[in-house]
């Protein structure tokens, strides 16, 4: 199950909003065993989606939260940039042949 977080941004981007909207709304747990809910929302032009319509975009959450996952994971491995600037510039094939692998073993959704 997707947490409520990258469900918000699935339903932003499904409708024509981005993921910085996301700073316009505030999510809180008041530890009453409920979980997360939508606090405030602030994002212009876009109504504060429902239970069912953020349930509706599960499959979507969980692409963009694996994806973030991803991401993640490739940044650590690739390595600090100025790192990368030295293989370039010592053997740049190695370079580009080190981060294809590291895209292949870690492939987006």
């Amino acid at each position: 199950m997707a947490q409520l977080y990258y469900k918000v941004i699935a339903y932003l981007e499904a409708n024509g909003k981005t993921k910085d909207d996301a700073s316009k709304v505030e999510l809180v747990n008041n530890a009453d065993g409920k979980g997360d809910i939508i606090e405030t929302w602030g994002v212009e032009g876009l109504s504060k989606p429902t239970d069912q319509q953020l349930t509706d975009l599960e499959s979507q959450a969980t692409t963009i939260y694996n994806n973030y996952k991803i991401k993640r994971t490739r940044k650590r491995a690739y390595g600090r940039w100025q790192d990368q600037l030295d293989e370039i510039y010592h053997d740049i094939d190695a370079w580009k042949a080190r981060l294809q692998t590291i895209k292949t073993n870690n492939p987006k959704s």
